[in-house]
């Protein structure tokens, strides 16, 4: 299961924006592109020269990447079946990164972080329509129903999680019973539904050159 094994806020002290890639550390002083807003390196300081057209189109899809902790080959495929779909590729593009098992226990507030969400998948802590689930790229479907595993309510590490994420709201494409820990995917998301910064048009100018 190929991932960055990096130092992570240097890619958002990279992209200039916060990636919010290590879940609540992100929201304190000890962010690193607080403290240092420049790019990483010996010349991260020095003045950085206006992005060409290219420039602007690869950096878009870098931030999508890291947004969602998917290497270039993985991402690459996703862009490839977004172009079958029906509609807009970039929406598309989108609609099939948001469905993965990772981002949606993310998003259904179970993990701070889609690294965290990626691990604890990968620690079978979590089931989909009954059956565990191991795979954090597994593409949910409306109708699945995610779960936390009857063995897995109790830990501390999961108790943990729930509470610190309590108030962060559940996008409407899910249906969240925090009681239970049971989710249900409703629909696929749409692009108003996804909140991040991304102008997915580039990424498609992009690929398509």
């Amino acid at each position: 299961m190929a991932r960055y094994t990096g130092a992570v806020c240097k890619l958002c002290r990279r992209e200039g924006q916060k990636l919010f890639l290590k879940g609540e550390r992100c929201y304190t002083g000890k962010c690193a592109l607080d403290r240092r807003s420049y790019a990483p390196g010996q010349h991260g300081q020095a003045r950085m020269k206006k992005a060409s057209e290219y420039g602007k189109q690869l950096r878009t899809k870098q931030v999508a990447k890291r947004y969602y902790s998917v290497l270039e080959g993985q991402f690459r495929h996703y862009f490839e079946l977004a172009e079958k779909m029906p509609g807009a590729a970039g929406e598309n593009l989108l609609t099939l990164l948001e469905s993965r098992l990772d981002n949606v226990v993310y998003r259904m507030g179970l993990a701070s972080s889609r690294a965290e969400a990626r691990q604890l998948v990968g620690h079978k802590h979590f089931a989909v329509n009954g059956r565990t689930v191991n795979i954090p790229s597994f593409l949910v479907k409306p109708g699945m129903v995610i779960t936390v595993r009857e063995n897995s309510r109790s830990l501390g590490k999961i108790k943990a999680i729930v509470e610190a994420n309590s108030a962060r709201p559940v996008p409407k494409w899910l249906e969240m019973n925090k009681e239970t820990l049971e989710c249900k995917v409703v629909a696929l998301a749409k692009r108003e539904d996804i909140d991040l910064p991304i102008e997915e048009t580039l990424i498609v100018e992009l690929y398509s050159k």
